[in-house]
């Protein structure tokens, strides 16, 4: 299933998703850009890797950030590939906006970065001496899903379904698309635990983190609403 469109309009422009999209795009164009050697000291310095993280292994010629912590940050920008940032930017764009509408820009971009924090820290935990840089966006965008399953479970999200040669758009509630998206996650996460992370792939806990890290923060990041005051007369 692909997520094409929400039947769910925005109160308010979404300023701070466009952002983080504008800034996906433009890292990425710049790490297409670079040569193989180049491309791979970029990822390195920038992506987050668990053993430097933790202090498990040393740089060896390489040059980390400094503080290192900072590379769970810049990590979120990078990207292996144009199908990882494209399907990332999709669902970015489809679910960010009501999420960010509901808390507020500023409030938005704190939860984005600290659910981002979270998924990698899920991730870590589960590759605690691994030497392969994490990167992309989808730990944070895992909590901006796990956000819009809170506050928006009856939207209708328009989406691409294949059934074996069957190709068609039907409108599945957010609730339904979110949950089967997240069990998915769980499943193959489960499928690769136990398994050596020195070759990369898909970084399936920090989806799980993510969302769940989403799901638990937004009622308490959204703003409070303040109670009319009684008239006096």
């Amino acid at each position: 299933m692909i997520p094409l469109k929400d039947e769910n309009p925005a109160r308010t422009f979404p300023f701070v998703v466009v952002l983080l999209l504008a800034t996906n795009l433009v890292v990425y164009l710049y790490q297409s850009l670079l040569s193989d050697g180049s491309e791979a000291r970029f990822v390195y310095t920038y992506g987050a890797i668990p053993a430097l993280l933790l202090g498990k292994a040393r740089a060896h010629g390489l040059a980390p950030l400094h503080p290192i912590w900072l590379s769970i940050f810049t990590s979120m920008f990078l990207h292996g590939s144009v199908l990882h940032l494209g399907a990332n930017m999709l669902y970015l764009w489809i679910f960010g906006n009501n999420v960010e509408d509901a808390l507020g820009h500023l409030r938005f971009l704190s939860f984005y970065f600290l659910c981002g924090a979270i998924a990698a820290g899920a991730q870590i935990a589960m590759s605690l001496s691994s030497p392969v840089p994490m990167i992309g966006a989808s730990g944070a965008i895992a909590g901006v899903l796990g956000a819009y399953y809170v506050k928006f479970p009856n939207a209708r999200i328009r989406t691409l379904v294949f059934i074996f040669f069957l190709v068609t758009i039907v409108s599945i509630p957010a609730s339904v698309l979110l949950i089967i998206w997240f069990l998915l996650q769980v499943l193959q996460s489960t499928a690769t635990m136990g398994t050596p992370a020195a070759h990369g792939g898909v970084a399936v806990f920090a989806h799980v983190g993510g969302f769940i890290a989403g799901w638990a923060l937004v009622r308490r990041l959204e703003p409070r609403r303040r109670r009319p005051r009684p008239m006096r007369w």
